[in-house]
């Protein structure tokens, strides 16, 4: 059974940092897709970055420059690297996997891909 439980979020004043993680069990984050996902109330779930086996890293517009993914594969942990953050970040922010096949044969950023979600964990940033 898979499980991601993610962990990290607060509250932290604009321009400041957070790092966000993952821990996975049942899953290998070696393996084939993992991603951050963030969604605010009335708007749909966001991806903003992802990870594949191979350590190829894909972000959203929004998060460009500022946040960075990666992987310890050695501690089955996904990890966000979140600097100079803006109060339009608030969110509940997400872990999520899906493995390779042949509907989904690339990581994406697309929230039906995905079949194993974390519980999230919130982040708000004040101005």
């Amino acid at each position: 059974q898979v499980q991601l439980v993610e962990s990290g979020g607060g509250s932290v004043q604009g321009g400041g940092s957070l790092r966000l993680s993952c821990a996975a069990s049942g899953y290998t984050t070696g393996r084939s897709c993992m991603a951050w996902f963030r969604q605010t109330p009335g708007k749909e779930r966001e991806g903003i970055a992802n990870i594949d086996n191979d350590g190829h890293t894909t972000y959203a517009d929004a998060v460009k420059g500022r946040f960075t993914i990666s992987k310890d594969n050695t501690k089955n942990t996904l990890l966000l690297q979140m600097n100079n953050l803006e109060p339009e970040d608030t969110g509940m922010y997400y872990c999520a996997a899906h493995d390779f096949s042949s509907t989904v044969p690339i990581c994406t950023l697309i929230p039906p891909d995905f079949t194993d979600w974390g519980q999230g964990t919130q982040v708000t940033v004040s101005s």
